[in-house]
Order: C-alpha cells, then sequence, then structure tokens
C-alpha cells in the first residue's frame, strides 16, 4: 500500500482545516511558505456546524487586514457591551467606557467559509474529506503526513514541519510521548443546553443571566434567528425538552431578572459539555499544536476561537524563522509566548464560569455568594474594567 502512495513535499504540513488550520495556511502564504491542509471533514459538512462567535477585536482586524473577510463588519454585530443579569436586575458593562474596545457577533461557521474561500481564492492546497490520517517521523528533519484523499488516492507528504490543528480529539496531539508533555484537564458539573430558534432578537447585547436555577445566556445570530443557552446536567437528553418545557425554562430563569425573551420555534437543540484543558509543551519535534489541539476553555468567557487565532498568528511568525534557519527553536518560542495568554484566557474562562453557574450541590449561602461577588464586579470601575478587557482581548504580546 505504501508503494502507491504519492510522494510530495512541502513545507508545512497542517492537520485540521478548521479556523486555526486555514488561517495559518493564509498566513504562511502571504510570507511565501507553502502548505498542505488536510480535514477528515467535507468542507460542507464543516459550514453545516452552526457555532456561535464573538469575536475579539484582534480577532476581527485579523480577518480584515490580511485580505480575509470583509463582510464581518458588513454581516456581523458590533457589541460595545455585555449585560450580566442577577438579583432581580440587570448591570450592563461597557465595554467603550471602561477600555475603549468592542467586540463582533460573528459566527464561526462564517469566519470559516470566509477563510476557505480565501484559500481557494489564493490557491491554496486544502483537501478536505480525506481518510486514513497520520504523522510519523517527528522527531526527524523530515515529519511525514499521510492520508487518503477523497478520491480514494493515497499520499506521503513529506514536509519541514507538522502543526496538529485538528481540535480537541487531536490525532496529533496523540504522538506526543506522555514523558515529553503534561497536561493540565478540569471537567465540570454541568453542561450549556444550546438551542436555535426562529425568533427576533430579545436584546441588542448580550445577556449573561445567573439566577437560583442555573444560568442561562441570550445570544444571538441574525435578525431571524437567535441562539440561546441554560446550564443543564451533562447526561440531559434533547429529546425529553419540547419547545414549550424549553420556552418555560429559559423566561423563568431570565424572568427571575426582568427579561422577557422573544419566542419562536426551535431548529436545532445540543447539550454542550464543559472542559478545560492545557497540554504544554505545545510542541514536541517539527510538531506543533495549535488552537483546541493543545488546550480548550469553558465557552462562557468566548475564548475559544480568539485563542486558535491568536495562536497562529504567533505560530506564523515563528514558522517563518524556523523555516528560514532550519531549526526548531522558534517552535519553543511559539508555545511560550502563546502558553502566556492561553493561561490568561484559562483563568478568566474559569471565573466567568464559577461567578455565574450554580453548582449542583449549591448551597443558599453559594447562590448568595455569588450574587455578592457579582454586585462587587459590576459595582467597581476596576472590576468591571478586568471583565471588559480581558473580554474584548488582550492586545497582542499582552
Amino acid at each position: 500500500m505504501t508503494s502507491s502512495r504519492i510522494r510530495s513535499r512541502t513545507q508545512i504540513g497542517i492537520v485540521g482545516a478548521g479556523p486555526a488550520g486555514l488561517m495559518l495556511s493564509h498566513l504562511l502564504a502571504r510570507a511565501g511558505i507553502d502548505s498542505v491542509v488536510v480535514d477528515l471533514r467535507s468542507r460542507r459538512e464543516i459550514e453545516q456546524t452552526h457555532r456561535a462567535g464573538i469575536l475579539e477585536q484582534d480577532s476581527v482586524d485579523l480577518l480584515v487586514g490580511t485580505g480575509v473577510s470583509a463582510r464581518v463588519y458588513r454581516d456581523g454585530h458590533r457589541h460595545d457591551g455585555i449585560e450580566l443579569a442577577f438579583g432581580g436586575g440587570s448591570h450592563r458593562i461597557d465595554f467603550q467606557h471602561l477600555v475603549g474596545a468592542s467586540t463582533q457577533l460573528y459566527p464561526q461557521t462564517d469566519v470559516f467559509i470566509d477563510l476557505a474561500d480565501a484559500r481557494e481564492r489564493d490557491g491554496g492546497d486544502v483537501r478536505f474529506g480525506v481518510t486514513d490520517v497520520s504523522v510519523d517521523d517527528i522527531v526527524s528533519d523530515s515529519p511525514v503526513l499521510r492520508f487518503t484523499d477523497a478520491d480514494g488516492v493515497g499520499h506521503e507528504v513529506r514536509a519541514d514541519f507538522l502543526v496538529g490543528a485538528d481540535g480537541s480529539r487531536s490525532l496529533c496531539r496523540r504522538e506526543v510521548p506522555e514523558a515529553a508533555r503534561t497536561q493540565y484537564f478540569r471537567a465540570y458539573p454541568f453542561a450549556w443546553f444550546g438551542i436555535l430558534t426562529e425568533a427576533p432578537p430579545s436584546a441588542p447585547e448580550l445577556i449573561y443571566n445567573h439566577s437560583p436555577r442555573g444560568f442561562a445566556l441570550i445570544s444571538r445570530r441574525t435578525e431571524t434567528v437567535q441562539r440561546m443557552y441554560f446550564q443543564c446536567d451533562p447526561a440531559e437528553d434533547t429529546a425529553a425538552w419540547s419547545d414549550d418545557r424549553i420556552w418555560d425554562e429559559l423566561q423563568s430563569r431570565v424572568g427571575a431578572n426582568g427579561h422577557r425573551l422573544e419566542e419562536g420555534p426551535i431548529i436545532s437543540k445540543a447539550v454542550l459539555p464543559f472542559r478545560s484543558f492545557v497540554q504544554e509543551p505545545m510542541h514536541h519535534g517539527r510538531l506543533v499544536l495549535a488552537g483546541d489541539a493543545a488546550h480548550t476553555v469553558p465557552p462562557t468567557g468566548a475564548k475559544g476561537l480568539n485563542l486558535a487565532l491568536a495562536d497562529v498568528r504567533v505560530l506564523a511568525e515563528e514558522l517563518e524563522r524556523a523555516v528560514t534557519r532550519g531549526a526548531t527553536t522558534p517552535l519553543a518560542s511559539y508555545s511560550e509566548r502563546a502558553l502566556r495568554r492561553v493561561w490568561k484566557a484559562q483563568h478568566f474562562s474559569y471565573w466567568m464560569t464559577t461567578m455565574l453557574h450554580t453548582l449542583p450541590e449549591a448551597t443558599p449561602f453559594d447562590v448568595r455568594r455569588q450574587e455578592g461577588e457579582l454586585a462587587a464586579v459590576t459595582g467597581s470601575t476596576a472590576g468591571s474594567t478586568y471583565l471588559a478587557e480581558a473580554y474584548t482581548g488582550w492586545p497582542q504580546g499582552r
């Protein structure tokens, strides 16, 4: 079987054609560096996987400034703040007033479409729908990426460096020996029950709602389709929840703090588990990890996609140095630079999650203590400023 494979060479082999892998390929191409990108999923499958997206300003600037997306401003929604609802009322965190920054509500699905279109426009070598993906020889000077393309043809691609941008179930991550890595992990005792509904927006900005019944997040997608979540048990069965039951639960949670939701038909339901994970270092030999392959965060702080894009911005710089020098030293620099931001984001996501969600064994004291913490944050310029700065994103290099 090996003898029948098509053998070729590239400078960078990338496993994973989600936003991280495609953005990295795009940035490398701008620096004159060739890459091959592969993904087990078809392009259509990725496009039909609906995910929310809150983009930090640096993420927006990366998409616009490198020629990926001109529509992120046209089709996205700028948010200058969020609402924290608790204790019977609602309190706005004004990003613009506090830190002079904003976020852009722009679904991750659209980020992917923009990147896939840009790589196709620029002649990028991106292979969707492949099978039998493997990486090998990662500590040699010529690591290899093997796969079978969508037409059933086997390929063996030698590269200068390999990148695992293949998500939270990363096959690349598993190639790093246990003795060469440290993994940090936390599972949370709750999940999000997420819905898409055909309804008008319920609020101009996101509402992060704390209540004794549990957390709820009121987000949006378009003018006619909205995304909402409520805290649930990780083992919750979506089939047990009718539209009426879902709306009753959401309305009771936000109603405790003075909000009323616009209702409509529910077109999608899913349970999203909560995990925190980091693997250190983010490289081994000539293999390097980026995005969810190296770290995941709870969605509460809206950091997942932004961390992935921040990773590959740094990685593109360091890979350019590595290719030029023919050395692996820049990969260690990438890992150190990326992990500084990763751990800040881990802290922020954990803080937001534990401040807003009700633990299964929570006592009335615990709930009132959370309300006291929320009051301390919203009632303090310093506390509100920290939340605003972290939520809108730390500038590059910080």
